[in-house]
């Protein structure tokens, strides 16, 4: 195709390559700034994104790597649902899996860009909702069908031309349990697209319209070449791996276990193009570890963009993943189809592909990967009335675990890993908002897997119900059974343990996934994963290892156990 654009002036590329990145990281601090949930404007549980008129990502904020995949597919749909009837003033929003989104806890608001009448793109934040509706306070429970997992929005009109749809806010409003909160949510997503929009047209001003859409093409297309190039540079070869999920959250026989199932990964690098295929893996299981294939995308896209990219020097956005093809089985769990339940899979079963990436690249890419991390959100919900005043209340906490072990260095303690990137919510502030007590949060020892690199250690953490706040609980957490695995004779990391203590002092073990009841007093003590290690443990270097017992990381009896010394 002849291109018969003027060639783009090397500075100017480069300022506005920048300015559209420095867009979405402004999105980012107006969401922070004025969001009311914990969830949101402390730990990040959101993405930010610019993108173009056809709905192509072009600069992401330094947000979650789990949406890299899915963002723009939720952008297009909006693209699809309203064609050229698009206007300036226009705000639009969704939530279905199956029309681009992730699971219907993540609500997109997407607003066009305009300058002189003409389209130049799309702002859109995309944030977790600590509650959607459904029969569980977080929207989290073990159902069978997409239509209990909450409100689910396909494309709509919030707004149009500068008026809110009021009767549309009171029907989202009217099905969440906490709606003083969603609706402050939904302002600050309101106002940090409305920032990025008016730097999109203040770019458009001076640089021009046309000129402003050439460049952000350009932007894509830059990435495209250095992802080439970067693969082109890496060895040709052939991988394959397989794990299994703990379970959907749906009891599989008469006395309540949840069934295993299988992931099948087969990665083919050639030239500069690669192929991931899923041939083999499950069909669709009964609850909500079904992920869309956009999900499923996500994760691979998060894997393969830490190992081709390591020094994060390739803008992340679509033009990265032109050269990837993933094929998935229709109806399996890693392409499920409507109406299929999703809620859970949009982070667990990302985390297991991002991981699997790793392990089926280690075959013919070494030294390019890490071991497991801890491959999960490790999410709990909380919710009921707070005593304290009277009202709702729902709590949505993702828990921090293991970073896995590298070719040439410890995996990191208790960090969000692979596909997210949230940060811890301050205690403080949690128990301000919510009737609980955090008791303990601490670095659990000898759960990083041995190795020649240690892998990162999971958390111990404790929440203790006050007086008087019977709580609704959710749990979803993956590797309880599949521990986080090792690479080239580096050892499993520790998996994860959940119990319930109750006032009568009776305690269990909580299954992986699905609701409980927290009488008021009840205590959840949560065993958070940690990861695998990286190489032989004869290779361990002694004063790594002396290091690990004298910062609490393993103990002395571990110590002897795995490294004899």
């Amino acid at each position: 195709m002849n291109d018969t654009r003027p060639a783009a002036d090397p500075a100017a590329f480069e300022i506005v390559k920048n300015s559209l990145f420095k867009i979405a990281e402004e999105m980012r601090i107006v969401l922070c700034k004025t969001a009311y949930s914990p969830i949101l404007k402390s730990a990040g549980d959101f993405s930010c994104g610019v993108f173009d008129a056809k709905g192509d990502m072009v600069a992401q904020g330094p947000d979650l790597p789990i949406h890299l995949g899915s963002m723009p597919d939720a952008v297009r749909a909006v693209v699809k649902a309203f064609g050229a009837d698009v206007h300036e003033g226009d705000v639009y929003i969704h939530n279905d899996p199956y029309f681009g989104g992730s699971h219907l806890p993540d609500v997109n608001v997407v607003r066009p860009a305009f300058n002189d009448g003409k389209l130049i793109g799309y702002a859109c934040l995309r944030a977790h909702w600590p509650d959607i509706g459904s029969a569980t306070p977080g929207s989290y429970g073990a159902v069978t069908e997409i239509f209990g997992e909450g409100l689910r929005l396909p494309p709509l009109r919030l707004v149009s031309k500068g008026v809110l749809n009021t009767e549309l806010e009171k029907v989202i409003l009217w099905n969440v349990r906490t709606p003083d909160e969603r609706q402050g949510d939904l302002g600050a997503q309101l106002a940090a697209t409305l920032r990025a929009t008016e730097r999109l047209k203040s770019l458009a001003q001076r640089y021009g319209t046309e000129r402003l859409i050439a460049y952000m093409d350009e932007v894509m297309s830059y990435s495209e070449r250095l992802m080439r190039a970067t693969l082109a540079d890496l060895p040709d070869g052939e991988g394959y791996f397989e794990d299994f999920c703990d379970g959907d959250g749906i009891a599989d026989d008469a006395d309540g276990n949840d069934a295993v199932f299988w992931v099948r990964m087969k990665v083919k690098k050639t030239g500069d193009r690669l192929l991931v295929d899923f041939a083999g893996t499950d069909p669709r299981v009964a609850g909500p570890m079904n992920a869309v294939l956009s999900v499923t995308c996500s994760g691979i896209y998060c894997g393969l963009k830490m190992c081709v990219d390591p020094n994060s020097l390739i803008p992340p956005n679509s033009g990265c993943w032109r050269m990837i093809e993933v094929v998935a089985p229709k109806g399996s769990v890693v392409n499920a189809e409507f109406p299929a339940p999703v809620v859970y899979s949009n982070h667990e079963m990302s985390h297991r592909v991002a991981d699997m990436v790793m392990g089926a690249l280690v075959h013919f890419w070494p030294t390019q990967v890490m071991a497991c991390s801890q491959g999960t959100s490790a999410v709990l919900t909380l919710g009921g009335v707070d005593p304290r005043s009277g009202r709702r209340y729902v709590s949505y906490e993702t828990i921090k675990g293991g970073f896995g072990a590298r070719p040439n260095k410890d995996g990191i303690n208790v960090i969000a890993s692979t596909i997210s990137n949230t940060m811890n919510t301050p205690v403080e502030v949690l128990e301000m908002a919510f009737p609980f007590r955090v008791e303990r949060y601490e670095i659990n020892p000898d759960s990083g897997g041995p190795g020649k690199y240690r892998g990162g250690c999971g958390a111990r953490r404790t929440w203790r119900m006050l007086e008087g706040a019977d709580a609704v609980g959710t749990l979803c957490m993956e590797r309880m059974r599949s521990a986080p695995f090792g690479l080239l004779g580096g050892k499993s990391g520790a998996a994860a343990v959940v119990t319930l203590t109750t006032p009568d002092g009776k305690t269990r073990h909580l299954p992986s996934k699905g609701a409980f009841q927290a009488p008021a007093g009840s205590v959840v003590d949560m065993i958070t994963p940690g990861s695998g290690g990286f190489g032989p443990t004869a290779e361990r270097d002694r004063v790594a290892i002396e290091a690990d017992l004298k910062g609490g990381y393993v103990t002395a009896e571990a110590m002897k156990r795995e490294y004899g010394v």
